[in-house]
C-alpha cells in the first residue's frame, strides 16, 4: 500500500486512521496529507487522520492539493514538512501521484537533481512528466 520514495518518504492513496497505526508500526514518524477534504464521497476527514497521528505519536501536516495544479506557498510547506518531519514521511493523496509530485518540486528546491527524482519516482511506479520542466 505504501510505495517507497526513498528512506526518507512513501506515499500512499487515501489512508485510513488503520492505516496510519500501520505506518506508525513501520517507524514513520509523520503524516503529510495532500488531499483536500471532500474530495470524494466518503474519505476519512483530514481531522480524523490527524487524530489518528498524534494518538500514533506521529506529526502532522495538511498541504491540501487540487486537480487544479501546485502553487509555490504549497510546495514551500512541503518542503518545510520534509525538513522538520525528524525521520521517514507517509504522505498520501487520492492515488498517490499529487504527493509524488508535489516532494518532488520540493526536493528540487532542496537541491535534489531532476533525473535522480524521476527515477526515484518510476521505481515507485509514478511519472514526474506533469512537473519535469519545474525540476
Amino acid at each position: 500500500m505504501f510505495r517507497k520514495l526513498d528512506d526518507s518518504i512513501s506515499v500512499a492513496g487515501q489512508i485510513t486512521p488503520v492505516d496510519v497505526t500501520d505506518a506508525a508500526a513501520q517507524g514513520f514518524t509523520f503524516v503529510i496529507n495532500n488531499r483536500p477534504d471532500d474530495e470524494q464521497p466518503g474519505q476519512p476527514a483530514g481531522s480524523t487522520i490527524e487524530a489518528a497521528a498524534r494518538a500514533a505519536g506521529m506529526g502532522y501536516c495538511a498541504i491540501p492539493i487540487t486537480h487544479a495544479g501546485f502553487s509555490e506557498d504549497q510546495v514551500t510547506a512541503m518542503r518545510e514538512a520534509l525538513e522538520a518531519a525528524g525521520g521517514p514521511v507517509l504522505a498520501f493523496c487520492r492515488s498517490g501521484t499529487r504527493s509524488t509530485l508535489i516532494w518532488a518540486l520540493a526536493r528540487a528546491r532542496m537541491g535534489d537533481g531532476a533525473d535522480m527524482l524521476a527515477a526515484k519516482a518510476q521505481a515507485a511506479g509514478y511519472d514526474l512528466a506533469p512537473v519535469r520542466t519545474l525540476l
